[in-house]
């Protein structure tokens, strides 16, 4: 008998001891070493090289440690041997996002091959530290301690997105940036902002106000689901819009977490409420009205040469405003009905010797692609790209499955993942009826988890264009901020490591021991994820 408490009090113990180390997503090495290294009001970060990026790596976790802690740590230049975060940009590690770090008793060493890979190194350390703090207020009599480890750690790959919809439903920007703190906070570097839908226009654009006053309300909002009958109307008047301060403050406040943000300009569907602002851009010339409905609508961007001065006027703003290598042109569900009766339409196509509506769409979408590399940026497009013939030099998103994207892979093309059966965020994680009655297909956390970006049909060689994954929140069905919570954690924590942690690593159930700690973390930042987690059975 004592044998086996004996026995019980050291396996618990070691479990006690694995559970100090907890970061998500996994580190492609970690290794735990006792004892602790202490925080405090003395405690200083050396930089070996000071600049404005260096400052931005270390200042949110200043700010969170100013609030619950009440202190902040200073940055000095001269050495110091104890009670010292050294921070120190090296040249030997694999990639931008790359580091390592050596906490001991003493002091913590952090190396990288740039700022963003010390801004990582301090989110680690953040995930450390006591989940309390996250606290917005100060925590009295908390010791700031963080456990002895070694880690080297890199990205599996480039590209770790999310997309929001603002389209649907509108949040305003202290909400979006609340948005970008999460990402930053799973080392997630890409936010995919869809700004632009049947149902709002929410980027202003000062060469064409309307697009924002008129575009950016609605009049009516269908009630429950889209295909309940009869249909019921909110008719409450429903809206909003970022001005181009707005912009530029949520830009600065991404590129100090090293959020790179996207912006998403719909062509040549989803742009009906562009259409109610400025009818001439349309096929028939209108009226239309801003969609309170949700779905798919005949009314598309004309091919008319005046269509083509009104975006790309509209994107010399959208240029402006975002610093990112890529602007996200949609593509997608863009019915050619429209087209085919359009006089416009057909004589482009005799011009272009264009052979259908299809190719018509891929003669507008590398028109605006070509303005867009002149001016130094890339395009992204939803996988309907490549319906009409061989886009020029388009990134190809595939959410259709991947079909699209093992296509544009083996065609030479760069491919950001996000199969809607695996990283559509708005369905369900648990399988049950939402609020409006529909029953969702079921996403869970472990099937987040389980999913691979690169696909076993593409060969080695091919593999290389598979530049990452993204997962998506659509907001028909979800209208305020708690709602989103729900449906992004903690399925964000399980993307953050399929897009960070090489596949040999990943083990769920692993994971899941260690998302009790990101759990708390989430308690103290008022999240309201999703705590009945869905666990496949055996």
């Amino acid at each position: 008998m004592n044998r086996f408490f004996v026995l019980l009090f050291v396996v618990l113990s070691f479990s006690i001891a694995n559970a100090r180390v907890s970061i998500i997503p996994l580190p492609q090495k970690c290794v735990e070493k006792k004892g602790t290294f202490d925080l405090n009001s003395m405690t200083v970060i050396r930089f070996s090289g000071d600049s404005k990026e260096m400052r931005n790596a270390v200042s949110v976790f200043n700010d969170l440690l100013s609030q619950s802690a009440g202190f902040s740590i200073p940055i000095v230049t001269e050495p110091r041997k104890n009670n010292v975060i050294n921070c120190e940009l090296v040249s030997d590690l694999k990639n931008n996002a790359a580091y390592r770090l050596t906490v001991s008793s003493k002091k913590i060493q952090i190396e990288a091959k740039t700022p963003t890979g010390v801004f990582y190194a301090f989110q680690s350390l953040r995930q450390l530290l006591p989940p309390a703090i996250e606290s917005k207020s100060l925590v009295p009599d908390c010791k700031w301690s963080i456990p002895c480890v070694y880690v080297e750690d890199s990205p599996s790959f480039e590209y770790r997105g999310m997309m929001l919809d603002v389209s649907r439903h509108f949040i305003g920007k202290d909400d979006v940036k609340r948005y970008i703190d999460m990402l930053a906070f799973h080392k997630m570097n890409k936010f995919h902002w869809h700004l632009t839908d049947d149902q709002g226009w929410r980027i202003e654009i000062k060469k064409y106000p309307k697009l924002t006053s008129v575009g950016g309300f609605r009049n009516k909002t269908i009630e429950g689901y889209m295909w309940n009958k009869p249909t019921e109307w909110d008719t409450n008047r429903y809206g909003g819009f970022y001005t181009q301060e707005d912009i530029k403050e949520v830009v600065n406040y991404a590129q100090k977490r090293f959020v790179e943000i996207i912006p998403e300009i719909e062509m040549p569907g989803h742009a009906v409420a562009a259409l109610a602002a400025y009818p001439e851009y349309s096929c028939s010339g209108g009226p239309f009205e801003v969609e309170g409905r949700w779905g798919i609508f005949e009314d598309i961007f004309c091919s008319k040469e005046p269509t083509f001065q009104f975006l790309t006027d509209v994107l010399d703003e959208v240029i402006s405003l975002f610093p990112s290598d890529y602007i996200h042109l949609g593509g997608d569900e863009a019915p050619r009905l429209r087209w085919k009766n359009c006089v416009h339409c057909q004589e482009r196509m005799k011009q272009e010797n264009l052979k259908n509506e299809a190719e018509l769409q891929t003669y507008f979408m590398n028109r605006i692609e070509s303005y867009l590399n002149g001016k130094g940026k890339k395009m992204i497009g939803w996988d309907e790209i490549l319906e009409g013939g061989v886009p020029q030099r388009a990134t190809v998103m595939s959410w259709r499955g991947e079909k699209g994207g093992i296509e544009a892979a083996k065609l030479g093309y760069d491919v950001i993942m996000t199969p809607h059966t695996y990283l559509y965020f708005n369905q369900h994680q648990l399988g049950e009826k939402d609020t409006v009655g529909v029953k969702r297909r079921l996403i869970s956390l472990e099937k987040v988890y389980d999913y691979h970006p690169v696909p076993d049909a593409l060969t080695e060689k091919e593999s290389v264009y598979i530049k990452g994954v993204q997962a998506n929140l659509w907001t028909e069905y979800l209208t305020s901020v708690n709602e989103y919570d729900f449906s992004l954690y903690p399925r964000m924590a399980a993307l953050s490591e399929v897009a960070w942690t090489e596949r040999e690593k990943k083990n769920f159930k692993e994971f899941y021991s260690r998302l009790d700690n990101i759990k708390q973390h989430y308690d103290y930042m008022g999240i309201n994820y999703c705590k009945d987690i869905y666990i496949k059975k055996e």
